[in-house]
């Protein structure tokens, strides 16, 4: 494994460059168990899931140690462009710099209202019911080019905000903060901005699931190998995960292209290792046959 990461670090850099060269990139986080000599127990690293926006999309994911806001600091530390992201705090330097805008998610949002039906299901559903008419705008959209489902977004998805935001404030003066409902609450009128960004913008998406369903493949591969030998073996981690998710982004056999890079890029010139990107070889691999 240590082996095989390191013959593939030169590709993950340049897939890494790749991702931070889009205009949207989707950016999500989870535990992994880590062991550490210096404890009895596991501690927890960080895996950190960054989605480009082509289509397919280029994903690459970077391990830190803790969930430190200087993870995503560096690796976004030249990155221009929206961050599609739950609102962990620690994104909120890089939205302080002016170059990066940030996008909230619909489904976070939806999650906590979905969270609070036992507790006040008439509040709760009624909620629900104006965030699944924004999906359902969504649906509608999907096949339209980035221009047209803006133009769609403006005519169909704003008015149902513009009443959405006043129901809101007027829940805010009645229900407990610290209930389950004034969570909800309070976390769509805190992100309203990023919650709303979207509308703006046909290439931005309403959701971040395309982080979450990237980070699943870590979610049930941890349940097997339970956890990373060291730090070291975090980034191992992140470099094959980033390879194995961009091939099967992009429908390629991970075993076919794994075997035929692993035997050439040690001698491969270096001046074309753009041809060993995963895009790069299927492109390749499709016109010879």
């Amino acid at each position: 494994v240590a082996d095989g990461a390191a013959l593939l670090e030169p590709i993950y850099r340049d897939l890494t460059t790749s991702v931070l060269a889009s205009k949207v990139i989707h950016t999500d986080d989870t535990p992994v168990p880590v062991q550490d000599r210096a404890r009895r127990q596991t501690r927890d690293g960080r895996l950190w899931v960054y989605v480009g926006d082509s289509h397919p999309a280029d994903i690459v994911y970077d391990y830190t140690p803790t969930r430190s806001r200087a993870g995503p600091l560096v690796m976004l530390a030249d990155f221009r462009g929206y961050l599609q992201a739950d609102a962990y705090a620690g994104y909120d330097a890089l939205y302080a710099t002016g170059r990066v805008v940030e996008v909230g998610c619909w489904a976070h949002a939806r999650r906590y209202f979905w969270d609070a039906k036992a507790a006040d299901e008439a509040r709760a559903l009624l909620a629900l019911g104006f965030i699944q008419q924004l999906y359902r705008v969504e649906a509608e959209a999907r096949d339209l080019d980035p221009a047209a489902r803006c133009a769609q977004r403006q005519g169909e998805a704003r008015p149902v905000l513009e009443r959405f935001k006043p129901w809101l404030d007027e829940q805010a003066d009645v229900v407990l903060p610290k209930s389950p409902i004034g969570e909800a609450v309070h976390y769509a009128r805190a992100q309203w901005p990023a919650l709303t960004c979207y509308l703006d913008d046909g290439d931005l998406t309403i959701d971040n699931n395309a982080s979450e369903r990237a980070l699943r493949r870590v979610c049930t591969g941890r349940k097997n190998w339970l956890f990373c030998g060291s730090d070291e073996g975090g980034t191992r981690a992140a470099i094959l995960y980033s390879i194995v998710a961009t091939c099967k982004a992009h429908a390629i056999d991970v075993w076919a292209y794994l075997q035929d890079v692993l035997e050439r890029i040690p001698t491969h010139p270096d001046r074309r290792r753009a041809e060993l990107l995963p895009r790069n070889w299927h492109a390749a691999r499709t016109a010879a046959s």
